[in-house]
């Protein structure tokens, strides 16, 4: 993402047709050269006119659009070989289709490619129809959720390329994902690294993979992922758990019960597959009161809409007035039972028109972190993108955007097409523009946002590549700064499921793309009802983890067991409480064990910050692991604590292996202590830890001299 590949596209177009810059002499006209067909080019509607610009920027291509109400116009000198290259959207060929797989195309074009990942979609069977031999994607995600989501794009671009489905599914699919389970056998680890290189050797024959730290890393000012664990209020911690006692639910969870009526069936399979007494069933089917073929199986989806809406803000479950009457009714009376007492608390079960009432943070766990993160940002000068998946979020972030007295602007699938770009260029060119509120929908794709080095993912998406396209919207090429990423989730919810399943799909992904080797975290196997480990299965949807840290539980666990981690560098995550850089040191979360970084610092509480950690650390076993992660007690007064005892003996544990360390170890000691000076002095002077370093080391544009020296003077 953000490595230019519509530029190499043109480019590649450009030497294939003889096009560049400069307009055809009369002498170049006159040569006799191969008739070529025109070549399409399909990719989402928020960039087509990206798309065109950029053809007229840096080349000579007579391109049309084929988009809007102009379309049989464009057709007409689509016939008359006046249009070389034709630009269309995603939705204009999955309803226009079956037009324009009649012509013989010379090349086509896919961008973002991975919206082909459905094989039962509309639009991979009327793309397999297009007539040509040369089909391109160009991605930056290739693989997001599944491993068959791979099979399809390259059976697109190259039919038949990784054998048929179910070789794949046999040969690739199952050994890969079963080797990744944490408890697999060796025989079981031992295939799947077979497999797994075999797949990797047969993608790179089609496949041109280009990194960001391959290509642009020696000139981009770093990013870095932070995932963020912020304690839900009390009252949302009330109103999740009367959710999770509701009948829907329960019956859910309780699915494979014996019946209570005696019978030898599960509960699903006799009493319990229809539910007459829950909030949300009757009204799914207030058609069919027998229930459907999906029952009780129909109510998961709503389910799980409703916890992620507590997680995020309480306002987000009251009726929303965009919605027909008998669905208000239906919310109303939802939100009504699930308040309970605390009713009065949140101003009713009717949506709340107050503007102070919806932009006060005290009832929402991530608002009142993230109240602290962007007043410390602003006071930085910072430049701030704040994504959400929904827009009544938005909404809501946008009143408390506005009742901090920050300027803004804001972009969601309501704003025209025609106005998105002028919104990025005031916002990257105007200082005084000082948060970008998004929609993950509507601006996670095509938008260049290199103004802002700060970046907020207000709620998790299922899918990873949302949350990482989102990020790449400011981390590219013409980034003057070092980006820093902020996902927050709602500890003890149903987010920490969904963001661990982030880490299953990434690493997966990582395995099969580009061969690595990943740390076995998980016992679940995706779509393996016999290994549904801590992940998958609807009891795992619906568990109640309020009492538990469930990720730093994880993450920890295996840290502990992996003997071959490397814990060269101390992580200090940059969560100050405020600008003031008075006391660095009591104004940091700290993930290390050190005991200047206390995990009972009042300003944990202040944030409401349980657990922190960057994500790149978890998901990628060849990065740095700067330190291991201790989760931080901040409001959530419920969550256990790591014992005393055991914090207490890593420190004596690490003193005792230093007396048996080898030179390149106390190498690595001194690298240590110089990397936590040298984080300390930065953030006292409130500047980025590189920037620091260009200052000591001017010879080196990111301070890699540093590192080198350290290597030269071990003891400094």
């Amino acid at each position: 993402m953000g490595l230019g590949k519509t530029i190499q596209i043109i480019a590649f177009l450009a030497a294939v047709y003889g096009k560049g810059l400069e307009p055809e002499s009369a002498s170049d006209k006159g040569k006799q050269t191969e008739k070529k067909g025109p070549v399409l080019i399909i990719c989402p509607s928020s960039i087509i006119v990206n798309w065109e610009n950029e053809i007229s920027r840096w080349s000579t291509f007579n391109a049309s659009v084929y988009h809007g109400p102009n379309r049989d116009l464009i057709l007409d000198k689509l016939k008359l070989d006046s249009v070389e290259i034709l630009i269309t959207s995603f939705d204009t060929y999955r309803l226009q289709g079956s037009i324009l797989s009649n012509i013989q195309w010379e090349i086509v074009v896919i961008d973002e490619a991975h919206r082909l990942k459905n094989q039962k979609s509309k639009l991979y069977t009327e793309c397999l129809k297009i007539r040509t031999k040369k089909r391109y994607g160009l991605t930056g995600t290739i693989m997001q959720n599944k491993m068959m989501e791979l099979f399809n794009l390259f059976d697109w671009a190259v039919p038949g390329s990784l054998g048929a489905r179910e070789h794949f599914r046999e040969f690739y699919d199952e050994p890969i994902k079963h080797g990744q389970r944490s408890s697999a056998p060796e025989r079981f680890v031992t295939i799947a690294n077979e497999r797994k290189n075999h797949l990797v050797s047969v993608l790179r024959k089609y496949m041109l993979r280009r990194t960001k730290e391959e290509t642009i890393g020696h000139l981009m000012m770093g990013k870095e992922d932070n995932v963020v664990f912020c304690a839900m209020s009390e009252l949302q911690k009330r109103v999740y758990t009367r959710i999770l006692q509701l009948p829907d639910i329960q019956t859910l969870v309780n699915k494979d019960l014996p019946c209570s009526c005696g019978s030898p069936l599960k509960q699903v399979e006799c009493c319990k597959r229809t539910v007459p007494d829950g909030l949300i069933w009757p009204y799914l089917h207030r058609d069919n009161p027998d229930g459907c073929d999906s029952c009780p199986f129909c109510l998961v989806l709503p389910c799980l809409v409703k916890l992620q809406q507590i997680s995020n803000h309480l306002e987000l479950i009251k009726p929303n007035s965009k919605d027909d009457k008998d669905k208000q009714r239906k919310d109303a009376e939802f939100a009504s039972t699930v308040f309970g007492a605390d009713i009065d608390l949140v101003g009713g079960s009717i949506q709340n028109d107050s503007f102070m009432g919806v932009s006060d943070v005290r009832h929402c766990g991530k608002m009142r972190t993230l109240e602290r993160l962007i007043h410390s940002w602003i006071s930085k000068g910072d430049k701030i993108l704040l994504f959400s998946y929904s827009v009544r979020m938005l909404d809501i972030l946008e009143k408390f955007i506005i009742r901090k007295g920050y300027c803004f602007s804001r972009l969601d699938g309501s704003t025209p097409t025609s106005l998105r770009q002028s919104l990025v260029d005031d916002f990257n060119s105007s200082p005084s523009k000082q948060v970008f509120l998004i929609s993950t929908r509507a601006g996670g794709l095509g938008l260049n946002l290199v103004s802002a080095n700060r970046v907020v993912i207000f709620d998790p998406n299922w899918n990873p590549a949302q949350d990482l396209q989102a990020q790449d919207r400011s981390f590219r090429f013409g980034q003057k700064r070092h980006v820093t990423v902020f996902r927050l989730l709602a500890a003890g919810s149903l987010e920490e499921l969904v963001y661990t399943r982030q880490i299953y799909k990434q690493q997966l992904s990582n395995v099969s793309v580009a061969g690595k080797m990943e740390k076995r975290y998980f016992e679940g196997v995706q779509d393996c009802k016999e290994f549904q480990g801590e992940l998958f299965g609807i009891c795992n949807l619906f568990r109640d983890l309020s009492n538990k840290l469930f990720t730093s539980e994880i993450v920890e666990l295996h840290e502990k067991d992996g003997k071959e981690t490397d814990y060269s560098c101390s992580a200090v995550l940059d969560l100050t409480e405020d600008g003031n850089q008075s006391d660095p040191r009591g104004e940091q979360i700290a993930s290390n064990l050190s005991e200047e970084m206390a995990i009972d610092n009042p300003v944990f509480r202040n944030l409401g910050v349980v657990y922190a950690h960057r994500n790149e650390d978890v998901v990628n076993i060849r990065s740095v692991i700067r330190a291991k992660k201790t989760p931080l007690r901040g409001d959530r007064e419920q969550a256990r604590s790591p014992p005393t005892e055991e914090l207490n003996e890593i420190p004596k544990e690490s003193n005792e292996e230093k007396k048996d360390e080898t030179d390149h170890h106390d190498l690595d000691s001194s690298k240590r202590r110089k990397h936590d000076q040298c984080s300390l002095l930065s953030i006292f002077m409130g500047i980025e830890e590189v920037e620091l370093r260009k200052l000591l080391h001017p010879g080196s544009p990111d301070g890699s001299q540093s590192s080198r020296r350290d290597e030269e003077v071990p003891n400094g």
